[in-house]
């Protein structure tokens, strides 16, 4: 029969007899003597997510994982729980039972399963491999199972084996794994082979049907590593913009507004940020030994963000963090119909080679600086892109509906590739602007050329806005990719942004068009637009 939910909107889940097998089977590690493996409810949270079913097929619903959390968090240990799980446990769906509930089975079943614990060092596979012996060889799996045999270098089981991967990836291509657990994916990087080694694991796993789970702490933008590339696929996800939604993501980090030179606040926002590990919250990580560890002179702040915070930071170069952002971020912001804006555009059209740049247009409410993306047209990945080229009358729809629907006060977009299409808009919109760009080209405002003086100022402008919380924005993942991959650039005349390199896939145009949108609304004040109108009090 098919799934029977037990109450409005639930989704099938293999996870509750996950939880079960492991604590019916794993010891807790690192204890003098057996005490059950129990996870903690954030814990079976993850878990209860992770084997989710489609109601529909009874299929797994992701096929890679990542779990982000903070370091002494217990992923290590945790992940490898699951590993055991994946190897012995009932984590392949097997239809509704009687009542409609969803039945598990063993790999062991189908085929022989093989479970790899990868990482780009031997020191590193140590952190999930030394507990999962312990929880195998101190609890009562080994005597569930007859033939399984936790040895240092593998573990035999009654039909496979688990083995940690630390090869070169041209070594690991044809294995048949049916799970990858992938440890401290921030520090997979091109430069020590781990997202070749990544891309080889995954593509073995598809010839199974297997799964693969990442356990980073919080990656650093700009590296490209496995774990940075695989929160931009998910932000693609969010968008929707994603042709597979198979990625599940739990990150977990402290507030932005934590302060590190505050005890109060620093201590909250570890509590948030270890979540159930906390001493606070029912755990075992000490968060006044992590206070000391933070305010220790050899402790680089930006360490402590990413490690002990779970903090996503920036590199050096980059113009905006993603803790700036996430503090000015108000997503219940509604720009209604009829209000005060300004707009600010910046366009491409296709390349010859490499991925072509964005369109974007970004609307300002004038009154509060509220910026909020219109809409941002991307080249597709895959064949989907290909000769692909900006929809320019979708373009100038958008431009239209937005002069239809907003009170638009002004209106300044970069020319460059646009040359005829501003033309147009200055001729159709041109006399409606309050604030004009110049008297004989109200819209054109050039991002390049002679005005570098005034495009430094325009970035400057944006830029401490952000920096001292005196705007917000709607939130967009578009708009956050484009903030987060725009590096500073010093030049003669002052700072500029750019991308990371000329052809770089990570593109910054709907930045740029925030930019000119916030310059705009800088000129709409200056004219006096958008300020209370002053109450004058007459005599009789």
């Amino acid at each position: 029969m098919p799934f029977a939910p037990e109450y409005e909107g639930e989704i099938p889940t293999l996870g509750w007899a996950v939880l079960e097998w492991i604590t019916e089977n794993l010891a807790a590690p690192d204890r003098a003597e057996y005490e059950p493996l129990i996870l903690t409810r954030e814990q079976a949270e993850f878990v209860l997510g992770w084997y989710s079913l489609d109601p529909v097929t009874g299929r797994r619903r992701y096929r890679r994982g990542v779990i982000s959390r903070p370091k002494g968090w217990g992923k290590s240990p945790f992940l490898s729980a699951i590993a055991l799980a994946e190897a012995l446990g009932p984590v392949v769906p097997d239809g509704w039972d009687a009542n409609g509930r969803p039945v598990g089975r063993p790999w062991a079943t189908s085929r022989t399963p093989l479970v790899q614990i990868a990482a780009v060092s031997e020191d590193q596979a140590q952190n999930a491999w030394v507990p999962m012996l312990e929880m195998a060889r101190m609890g009562p799996v080994v005597d569930n199972y007859p033939g399984l045999d936790p040895m240092e270098s593998f573990i035999a089981l009654p039909r496979g084996r688990i083995e940690p991967v630390t090869a070169s990836a041209s070594s690991r291509e044809g294995n048949r794994p049916i799970f990858v657990l992938a440890d401290q994916t921030e520090s997979w990087t091109p430069g020590n082979g781990g997202v070749r080694l990544a891309g080889v694991l995954r593509r073995n796993l598809a010839k199974t049907g297997g799964t693969s789970l990442e356990a980073p702490n919080s990656y650093v933008p700009g590296l490209d590593s496995v774990s940075e590339e695989s929160f931009k696929y998910h932000a693609l996800i969010q968008e929707g913009k994603a042709r597979d939604e198979g990625l599940y993501v739990s990150h977990r980090e402290a507030p932005p507004d934590t302060d590190m030179s505050d005890r109060d606040s620093l201590l909250k926002g570890l509590a948030y940020a270890y979540g159930d590990s906390a001493e606070v919250n029912g755990g075992w990580v000490d968060l006044e030994r992590l206070v000391a560890e933070i305010w220790d002179p050899s402790t680089r702040p930006e360490d402590a963000r990413q490690y002990l915070l779970n903090q996503v930071t920036a590199q050096s170069d980059a113009w905006v963090s993603h803790l700036d952002l996430r503090a000015v971020t108000d997503r219940d912001k509604i720009v209604a119909e009829g209000d005060a804006v300004v707009l600010g555009f910046d366009g491409s059209r296709k390349r010859a080679r490499g991925v072509a740049d964005s369109t974007a247009l970004v609307g300002c409410r004038v009154t509060d600086g509220h910026l909020f993306l219109i809409d941002c047209w991307e080249q597709p990945s895959g064949p989907q892109g290909r000769d692909w080229e900006v929809p320019k009358l979708e373009v100038h729809a958008a431009v239209h509906d937005a002069f239809k629907r907003y009170r638009v006060v002004g209106f300044f977009a970069d020319p460059a590739k646009w040359e005829t299409d501003v033309g147009e808009w200055e001729s159709k919109y041109g006399r409606k602007l309050k604030v004009k760009s110049s008297a004989a080209h109200p819209v054109e405002w050039w991002m390049n050329g002679g005005r570098v003086t005034s495009i430094v100022r325009a970035i400057e402008r944006l830029e401490h806005a952000i920096l001292d919380r005196e705007i917000t924005y709607d939130g967009s993942p578009v708009l956050t990719r484009h903030f987060l991959n725009a590096r500073r650039r010093r030049t003669e005349r002052g700072m500029q942004i750019h991308k990371k390199y000329p052809d770089s896939p990570d593109k910054i145009d709907a930045a740029i068009a925030a930019i000119l949108a916030y310059e705009c609304r800088a000129h709409a004040l200056a004219g006096g637009f958008g300020k209370a109108k002053s109450r004058v009090i007459q005599r009789r």
